[in-house]
């Protein structure tokens, strides 16, 4: 019992630690789509284009796709067999904590210790990345995958991020 008491808070606190920076994921498809017959893939441009972030975050987003779909036996063509293009959203969550009214403070009538209420405020940027799989003979989207988590600002950790993302993401295809 005592090492059951012990390994719990340990397992919660690895549960949350790797819930903050995982990607949620979602994914959906033509079901009549013939996902064996595409082998090849180019990127289309004006989907592209068209996405809201920095010439370098797309740079290493579409690096990140084609990586990811060479892995997965496609090659690149000038004549594909899909397109592939991104879309990308994302937005601004401030997140409030109150602290409480302090260690003995809490119910009616007076505390001394009120004086410990506080709260802290911080903000941070959740990113959704749309990969689209268009059929490019059809021009028809055949499969779309999303992935939402948390950005950062840091060079190295937001490349390391656009990957995860990005493979996340592509996971999902084919659909099975």
């Amino acid at each position: 019992m005592k090492k059951v008491c012990t390994l719990l808070p340990m397992a919660v606190l690895f549960l949350v630690l790797s819930s903050c920076s995982s990607v949620r994921v979602v994914s959906d498809y033509d079901r009549t789509a013939d996902f064996n017959a595409y082998k090849s893939f180019a990127f289309y441009k004006p989907g592209i284009d068209e996405a809201e972030i920095s010439d370098l975050d797309k740079r290493r987003i579409l690096r990140a796709i084609e990586a990811e779909l060479l892995a997965k036996g496609f090659s690149k063509s000038e004549n594909p067999d899909i397109l592939v293009s991104i879309f990308t959203k994302s937005r601004e969550k401030v997140n409030v904590y109150n602290n409480g009214w302090g260690p003995y403070g809490y119910g009616w009538g007076w505390s001394p210790w009120y004086w410990n209420n506080y709260s802290t405020v911080s903000t941070s940027t959740e990113g959704v990345l749309y990969i689209d799989l268009i059929d490019a003979k059809k021009k028809e989207l055949v499969w779309q995958g999303q992935g939402t988590g948390y950005l950062t600002q840091n060079r190295e950790k937001k490349i390391e991020r656009i990957h995860e993302f990005v493979k996340e993401v592509l996971e999902e295809y084919p659909p099975k």
